[in-house]
């Protein structure tokens, strides 16, 4: 025993748990003394620790402080006369004389103007580098010089100083300086984003996201939900996008182990909902998704995402009342009615708007016909439409097309002369091979059809006597298209959204303030033309919206016969201002159905398959019918907030294009020595002779471990 621990339990005999203490001792000195071989066998010594030494110029404090009273926000005039303490950013500073000084202070949503008649503390606040922190005492004055613009009651007042402390003083020199009317350019605020964070915008995004998160949980637990958890290490499962995997030191006989981190919560939410303990279940959940980056995704981004059970699995019934249908054509209704309430609920407490009636709804097939899109944006008059729908077409010539029995037809779509003139027609044209357009004058008013080669060929005329479709000016835009839709855009639907920001950007087109909510449904069940899915589909049949989705109650008997174009989901898209903010759908609760289109319709392999064993045991257990839907969060709020990019009300985002963390600089390499934990080995060339070797044997190492 060591002296020091035989001096310390001197006197201890005779009591049991110092007892128990005392035998455990040279058990605990047999570990120190390991420890300490340990660090003598080393190669790292700590070596000898310099002074600290410090620096020239302005020092932060440490020590007592006069505690802070109040926020710069919640100062106004009421407060005149009072002592208070304040902090915040050190904003400008301006010498008015020898003594008389101001200064700014600021804090992420409010700023305030110091006066300071203190001579020496003020000279020593002159020479604070900006967006040094401090905290300031002194007495509220209403201002005799009103704020050039002001807009809180902040503004109405200054801070009569009576003592100045500098907490921290910032660099002399910064990567920018925030809230300055010059912001910098994007790629340096990303890599700076603690600094570009001060900015109010950002700030008061954050703060919004907080308020939006705070107003979901309130109304769903109100509503009867529970919040619940779900994994965020699981197995990879072919449901649709590209996962990130995660690897394990778990080396079985040489092969890596991964998990994947979810795309959604879908499986282990329809496990609970499957389980029957928890009827209604709600999170806001982390999801993640290896896609490349755009302005609206990111490969980590949030949800909310909930699940019901015992929700409809047809059209609701007949309104007893009004003895009419809802234009809700599928099951799910129950979805309809927690969503249009929590989005009205959303959209009044942070924005002051009350949403009446019922949010519209629409097919996906009349989406894709009047929009080209399966996420029309409803806010301005511009119309993508089957040739057949033009309106002064003869008789002769709507005979051909219904005779027509190509998979293809012609959409056209008008922009009128007073917008067309703000438009560089043949650079729009030239965007895309497949678009053709004519220019319309007096003479073509009722033959334009005729100097397309897109139309020409089909052989129209027009009925002459009935009022022209087009005026002189108008351009009409024409395009094929298959005449089943598929996929979410056609060709003009894409230039449709790409005129419209053109027009709304040189004030031709003025897009109204109130929001355009509306429901898209009756999607097609499967497809063979989803662009994010054709990697892991690789030429088979993919799920539009996921492979749990039921069919439509009406096309169920023709799935059954293996009959697949033309089956409906029942797949529900929510769409704002032709902006996607949610999705989901019914679930098919049958596990023989399940399993059946697993195998048969998307032709999932048996190693596939079995990464859906436990869903399909679940639904054998008794699963009542269910279904759910995910509302993209980041989204939402980008859209509350007015900003062009989720990137602005995320935290910490990650670059647009590459997926790259510019703050943290992720994904970052790691070494062969790493890898080999986990049975990896760098795919790089010039990483050494004997870098093979040098993997193999760590590789061994760690197995024989």
């Amino acid at each position: 025993m060591s002296l020091i621990t035989s001096r310390a339990l001197r006197g201890l005999k005779g009591c049991p748990e110092c007892l128990m203490v005392t035998r455990a001792v040279p058990t605990i000195n047999r570990t120190i003394g390991l420890r300490i071989i340990s660090r003598a066998n080393s190669t790292m010594s700590p070596g000898d620790i310099k002074p600290y030494v410090s620096k020239t110029g302005p020092k932060a404090h440490h020590g007592p402080r006069p505690r802070i009273t109040h926020e710069i926000q919640d100062l106004s005039t009421a407060l005149e006369g009072q002592k208070v303490v304040i902090a915040g950013w050190l904003f400008s500073q301006r010498r008015a004389s020898e003594n008389l000084h101001f200064f700014t202070l600021r804090s992420s949503s409010s700023s305030v103007q110091l006066v300071s008649r203190l001579k020496d503390a003020s000279q020593d606040a002159m020479s604070w580098p900006l967006e040094s922190v401090v905290l300031v005492e002194g007495e509220i004055k209403t201002r005799k010089q009103k704020a050039k613009s002001e807009s809180s009651p902040v503004d109405e007042i200054e801070l009569e100083v009576s003592g100045l402390t500098l907490l921290n003083p910032a660099d002399t020199q910064l990567p920018f300086y925030p809230n300055r009317p010059e912001i910098a350019n994007e790629d340096l605020r990303n890599q700076h984003r603690y600094l570009d964070l001060r900015r109010t915008e950002l700030a008061e995004n954050l703060k919004t996201r907080s308020k939006v998160a705070h107003i979901v949980r309130n109304y769903l637990y109100d509503n009867g939900f529970t919040e619940v958890e779900t994994p965020i290490l699981l197995n990879s499962s072919p449901e649709g996008a590209r996962e990130f995997l995660v690897p394990t030191r778990n080396i079985d006989g040489g092969e890596p182990r991964f998990y994947a981190l979810p795309q959604s919560p879908q499986q282990p939410k329809q496990l609970l909902i499957s389980s029957g303990s928890i009827s209604k279940y709600y999170q806001i959940a982390k999801c993640f998704r290896d896609e490349d980056g755009r302005k609206d995704r990111q490969p980590e981004f949030t949800q909310i995402d909930l699940e019901m059970s015992f929700i409809d699995g047809s059209a609701p019934p007949l309104d007893p009342k009004t003895q009419s249908r809802s234009t809700w054509q599928i099951g799910g209704s129950q979805i309809r009615l927690i969503i249009e309430g929590l989005i009205k609920k959303i959209w009044k407490d942070v924005k002051g708007i009350d949403l009446e009636g019922w949010f519209r709804v629409m097919p996906y097939d009349v989406a894709m016909d009047v929009y080209g899109s399966d996420k029309p944006d409803t806010r301005f008059d511009m119309y993508t439409l089957p040739i057949g729908y033009y309106p002064t077409l003869s008789d002769a010539a709507l005979d051909k097309i219904l005779l027509d029995q190509s998979p293809s037809t012609v959409e056209y779509m008008i922009v009128p002369a007073h917008q067309a003139e703000g438009l560089d027609i043949p650079a729009l044209a030239r965007s895309s091979q497949s678009i053709d357009y004519i220019k319309i004058t007096d003479k073509n008013i009722y033959t334009w059809q005729n100097e397309s080669v897109l139309t020409a060929p089909i052989g129209l005329d027009q009925d002459k006597s009935l009022p022209a479709g087009v005026k002189s000016g108008d351009v009409v835009w024409v395009s094929r298209r298959k005449k089943i839709a598929e996929g979410g855009w056609t060709q003009l639907g894409r230039l449709r959204v790409q005129i419209s920001e053109i027009l709304v950007s040189k004030g031709l087109l003025k897009l109204p303030s109130n929001p355009h909510f509306l429901w898209i449904t009756q999607f097609p069940l499967f497809t063979l033309a989803d662009e994010d899915k054709i990697e892991l589909s690789k030429g088979r049949y993919s799920s539009t919206h996921h492979p749990f989705t039921a069919p439509m109650f009406e096309d169920l008997d023709e799935l059954k016969k293996g009959k697949i174009d033309g089956i409906r989901g029942q797949h529900y898209d929510l769409v704002l201002n032709g902006q996607e903010i949610g999705g989901g759908s019914v679930r098919i609760h049958d596990a023989d159905l399940q399993e059946w289109v697993m195998k048969e319709v998307l032709k999932l392999d048996e190693q596939e398959i079995s990464r859906f064993d436990h869903l399909l045991k679940a639904l054998r257990c008794g699963a009542p019918p269910h279904g759910g839907i995910a509302l993209g969060f980041d989204r939402l709020v980008a859209i509350l907030c007015d900003s062009k990019s989720i990137r602005d009300v995320i935290a910490f985002p990650k670059s647009g294009s590459s997926g790259i963390d510019p703050v943290f600089k992720s994904p970052s390499i790691s070494s062969n020595e790493v890898l080999a934990q986990y049975g990896l080995i760098s795919l790089k060339k010039d990483i050494g002779v004997n870098s093979d070797t040098k993997v193999q044997v760590e590789k061994e190492k760690v197995n024989e471990k």
